[in-house]
């Protein structure tokens, strides 16, 4: 199986979702972690049943809230380049890679 790592940005693209979420409602920013920690895994279990959204990147669906995970495969490793809301220009992936 190959290794999951996120660039600094994606896990400060993680830090400040879940700090909003739970500025929302208390215990909802772990409940955010959680599910990402929960694609994260399936992500690095089995990358390509995700599709390619942009050439040699792929993307998975946080399902209770509007993010997708956006990652490169590589050789021995699975990058997270990305955790953006689904609203946000499509504009700031393309600046992540």
């Amino acid at each position: 199986m190959r290794t999951l790592s996120l660039l600094p940005r994606a896990e400060v693209d993680v830090i400040e979702a879940a700090l909003w979420y739970e500025g929302e409602r208390l215990g909802l920013g772990q409940a955010f972690e959680d599910e990402f920690h929960r694609l994260a895994t399936r992500i690095q279990e089995s990358p390509e049943q995700f599709p390619e959204v942009e050439p040699d990147v792929r993307r998975g669906l946080l399902g209770r809230f509007p993010y997708g995970v956006f990652f490169v495969v590589e050789e021995a490793a699975v990058v997270v380049i990305a955790v953006l809301h689904l609203h946000r220009d499509p504009e700031t992936l393309r600046g992540r890679r």
